[in-house]
């Protein structure tokens, strides 16, 4: 298997993980910022936006600290699989996870909030329960977020470089994903593989991101 299939695979399958992580759980924290009125709501935005700003090697050298043998996350995983987490695909998951969390939440957040609340009242009349307004009537109103949001965590996990290297490093066929491959592709001099790379990243970027648009488009009247 070449390099660039090799590279290509472990990026696929850790953007794969990743939005299957997300979007299992996203939903619910997303609807609960759109509904909540507690005074600690502001403070977890802050906390769930902070990959938009904060540099992703300070990031990663704390994820990578927690995952050290003796950190909170790396001992916990060592003394339950035997392996260490840092600078294993396992490792990757997590660290992709928080990065990638806000582009699964606020989207889903600013769609719930435009939500017409009317119908959760109208649906409680009719004696449904919070469990079924959400999976029945929320959900399924906001198909096209999801799908918008999916594609926006699948999308930015293929673009990660910076927090990859950090708690990953360059594992051929584990932690070496296409941005790190193509990092190694020019430092080498190797540029017409380096096209190749980058080419793909450039390809996949753009069929994602005309997803999120069109999924965000709203829907033509008839």
């Amino acid at each position: 298997m070449t390099e660039l299939a090799t590279a290509g695979l472990v990026t696929f399958f850790l953007a794969t993980i990743t939005t299957l992580v997300l979007m299992s759980f996203a939903p619910l924290l997303a609807w609960w910022l759109a509904r909540s009125r507690s005074r600690t709501q502001p403070l977890i935005e802050a906390l769930i936006a902070l990959p938009l700003v904060l540099p992703p090697t300070v990031m990663g050298f704390y994820l990578l600290l927690a995952m050290a043998p003796d950190g909170l996350l790396g001992a916990a995983w060592m003394q339950a699989t035997g392996r260490p987490l840092a600078f294993s695909f396992a490792g990757l998951v997590v660290g992709s996870v928080i990065y990638s969390l806000p582009f699964a939440v606020q989207p889903l957040a600013a769609a719930f909030r435009s939500m017409d609340f009317g119908l959760l009242d109208a649906a409680t009349v009719l004696g449904a329960s919070p469990r079924d307004r959400f999976l029945y009537l929320v959900l399924p109103l906001h198909r096209r977020a999801m799908i918008a949001a999916a594609a926006l965590c699948f999308a930015h996990t293929i673009g990660e470089f910076g927090i990859v290297l950090m708690i990953g490093g360059n594992i051929e066929g584990e932690t070496r994903v296409l941005s790190i491959a193509l990092f190694d592709q020019v430092e080498a001099l190797r540029y017409a593989d380096a096209h190749a790379t980058a080419a793909v990243l450039l390809i996949l970027s753009i069929v994602l991101l005309t997803i999120v648009y069109t999924a965000q488009r709203p829907r033509e009247r008839t």
